[in-house]
């Protein structure tokens, strides 16, 4: 079987979806199919075919002021002629749609079943409704988070995106679905619940998955920690893409109350140092814990492998609708307990008092109590991190993923020939 992958971003360095799909295509591989992914490139000197960690990556140029997003994303001229190129050249079987949502495009997805490929599209959040992360459903601080309104409509959209808003945008977007796709598929059925709720047809929930690697050897744990300041310290973390929506905020206020009983505890943020300094910074000193917090700058490799080492509780207390949370998965690989967004999909990779914990990141003092219930109890930690590991190789592997994967792809060439026999 020959599968094209649609991805806007081709450096499994930047995502950890984009990671997970250059390791599903070489498990494809593995198995004797052919993979590709299509991608785009702001530079239009980068627009020339290359190669990924041994898969083949066709990359289209694109480029245009985002805030246009509400319009191009529906149909990007830029891509038209290119893809059409690539789909006749390479003729997939099948294309499975990742990320298309600001430059490939829906109307991508109508070309790859006009060239006869079965089409399997796999949100990874909320973009097929929402303009962005989704941020308004819990009510924040007036409701605690407890407000629970997940549908779309343009008394909530168009203040939230006033200009940007582009009137019949998501109805554009449902009869492409409807009509162009063989198979939806979403990471967490918590995104499934909400999708359908927006008049979304969801197919399978397809959990998302990583490829376990040996850990990290104790010399390079031991040289991260001198390194970074963590030798002898209680060591919180958070990771991936820093932002308010990702309750870094809120965690710098849990590090506050955190502090006094726990003098020694330190927050290491694996992210992008710019931002840290640039929108966390000033709060953390406010709140009397910028000595308790450890910036890293942007980790991968080694370094990110020794940090999840050197951490004693991972915490991911997102105050957006967190759809799964792949760095969940990544502190579980590393044997560590999570306390986890209770908006979302970390219920379904976190066990509640099994291998972490699930809490509303509004609910400051639960959160944190759950935090210190981590960082009082050795013991405790290390059975929930060897539980959180059990829950990762039994449900969680690339090879069951990529099993997963093939199932869809069979229906959705099953469906794309079936149809094609009743045009004609």
């Amino acid at each position: 079987m020959r599968v094209l992958f649609f991805s806007e971003i081709h450096d499994p360095g930047v995502g950890s979806s984009v990671r997970q799909t250059f390791r599903v295509a070489a498990a494809l591989r593995a198995r004797g199919h052919q993979a590709a992914v299509l991608s785009t490139v702001r530079d239009p000197q980068d627009a020339f075919p290359t190669e990924v960690e041994g898969t083949p990556v066709f990359r289209i140029h694109s480029d245009y002021n985002v805030r246009w997003r509400g319009w191009v994303s529906l149909k990007n001229p830029a891509i038209t002629r290119p893809l059409d190129a690539v789909l006749a050249e390479w003729r997939p079987d099948v294309v499975h749609a990742h990320l298309v949502h600001t430059h490939i495009g829906y109307d991508a997805l109508t070309q790859a079943r006009a060239a006869g490929a079965g089409v399997v599209f796999t949100a990874h959040d909320v973009m097929v409704f929402c303009y962005q992360k989704l941020t308004c459903f819990h009510g924040g601080e007036k409701h605690k988070g407890m407000l629970e309104d997940y549908t779309a409509r343009p008394s909530k959209c168009i203040p939230c995106q006033r200009f940007r808003f582009r009137p019949g945008r998501n109805q554009r977007i449902r009869e492409v679905l409807e009509r162009d796709v063989h198979r939806f598929t979403v990471v967490s059925d918590a995104l499934g619940e909400i999708i359908r709720a927006n008049g979304i047809r969801v197919d399978r929930t397809l959990h998302n998955a990583i490829e376990p690697k040996e850990p990290p050897a104790s010399e390079a744990v031991d040289a991260f920690r001198e390194r970074f300041g963590l030798t002898g310290k209680r060591v919180i973390a958070i990771g991936g893409r820093l932002h308010e929506q990702k309750g870094v905020g809120k965690l710098l206020e849990m590090l506050a109350r955190l502090a006094p009983e726990f003098p020694d505890v330190r927050l290491l943020v694996m992210g992008k140092r710019a931002i840290y300094d640039g929108e966390f910074a000033a709060q953390a000193r406010a709140l009397g814990v910028a000595e308790h917090v450890v910036p890293t700058d942007y980790l991968s490799g080694d370094d990110l492998a020794c940090a999840y080492a050197a951490t004693d509780v991972f915490a991911t207390p997102s105050i957006c609708f967190d759809t799964f949370g792949l760095v969940n998965l990544e502190a579980m690989e590393h044997r560590k307990p999570v306390v986890a967004t209770s908006f979302g999909g970390s219920k379904e990779v976190i066990e509640d008092g099994v291998s972490g914990f699930i809490a509303n990141p509004f609910d400051l003092d639960s959160f944190t109590e759950r935090l210190a219930c981590l960082l009082r109890d050795p013991a405790l930690r290390l059975e929930m991190g060897e539980r959180g590991y059990e829950l990762m190789q039994q449900r969680f592997t690339i090879d069951r993923l990529t099993s997963e994967c093939l199932e869809e792809y069979g229906a959705a060439r099953d469906s794309a020939g079936s149809i094609e026999m009743k045009a004609t």
